[in-house]
């Protein structure tokens, strides 16, 4: 006897844990790149002090998202919170966004009017914040699902945008120092912009692509469909729907036309069981039919 069962991995854990410790060592780096922009009057340093910020702010509300969505479903919300973690890697997203775009007009103004900076300093903390970056997302990628999880994927490309910022620092800092070529900075700052805004394509066409109630990533809708068929006494399959209701966690439903002769529960059975194990797909909801009764085709 096959029994189906509906559950969420205790990867949940993981990325709560990778998400706090990334969490509290950015939170480290941003005070302290901003009292060394103070003490160095270092533009680029306080900017991207500012820049720690929108991401100390993106893992914490990150962090508040897998809070909201451990709790459990209610008769208003029948799914539960789950799509708190999609809405916190879109608005991650967005933040990615705008903070490509702060760098661009900082990068424009610069260029009008390259300041002086104290380059030797500016690129020990820049150094400090590469090396705490550098833990964060190593962190994130040993205990968090940098590649399932959306959330967690976009916090990871944040710390992964402040390090590329701190390594934009570096060069600038010893280019600065070394040849006095201050319209370094804006022309680093530009071209990690560019990477950063590649970043936060992927995560916000990820993150509308799931609220879009769009198949799961690496699930081919028609290959479902064949193997639905191919169960002994199954004529015909409608109304079939793959979506996924948070990173991990993909769900189906459809209605499947059986022989009359044939008994449901055990087509039901296999049915269940060859989704489970080929598309790893444990939320299913599928509905027999005979010919006597068979659901008139839906709108969707």
């Amino acid at each position: 006897m096959y029994h189906h069962e509906h559950e969420y991995g205790p990867q949940r854990e993981q990325n709560k844990q990778g998400l706090t410790i990334a969490l509290a060592i950015t939170t480290g780096i941003m005070v302290l790149e901003f009292v060394g922009g103070i003490l160095t009057q270092s533009l680029a340093l306080l900017s991207d002090s500012g820049h720690m910020l929108s991401d100390a702010s993106s893992l914490a509300f990150s962090l508040i998202a897998m809070r909201f969505a451990s709790k459990p479903p209610t008769p208003q919300k029948t799914y539960g919170f789950y799509r708190f973690e999609i809405l916190a890697a879109l608005f991650n997203g967005i933040t990615l966004f705008a903070i490509a775009g702060f760098i661009v007009w900082e990068a424009i103004q610069r260029f009008l009017h390259p300041p002086k900076v104290a380059s030797g300093s500016m690129i020990v903390i820049a150094a400090l914040g590469l090396t705490a970056n550098l833990a964060s997302a190593w962190i994130l990628l040993k205990k968090g699902d940098v590649n399932e999880n959306v959330n967690v994927r976009s916090a990871y490309l944040h710390v992964l945008g402040d390090a590329l910022g701190s390594v934009g620092a570096i060069a600038a800092g010893l280019l600065m120092l070394g040849f006095s070529w201050y319209v370094a900075d804006p022309v680093i700052s530009l071209f990690v912009a560019v990477l950063i805004l590649k970043s936060a394509w992927g995560v916000l066409s990820h993150a509308i692509h799931i609220l879009m109630e769009g198949t799961p990533t690496g699930i081919d809708q028609t290959e479902v469909r064949q193997t639905l068929l191919s169960i002994p006494g199954v004529l015909d399959i409608h109304d079939l729907h793959i979506w996924t209701i948070t990173s991990g966690l993909n769900s189906l439903s459809c209605h499947l036309l059986v022989q009359e002769d044939q008994d449901e529960q055990e087509i039901l059975q296999q049915a269940i069981q060859k989704v489970e194990e080929q598309f790893h797909i444990k939320h299913a909801t599928i509905q027999v039919e005979k010919s006597d009764w068979n659901h008139e085709k839906l709108d969707i």
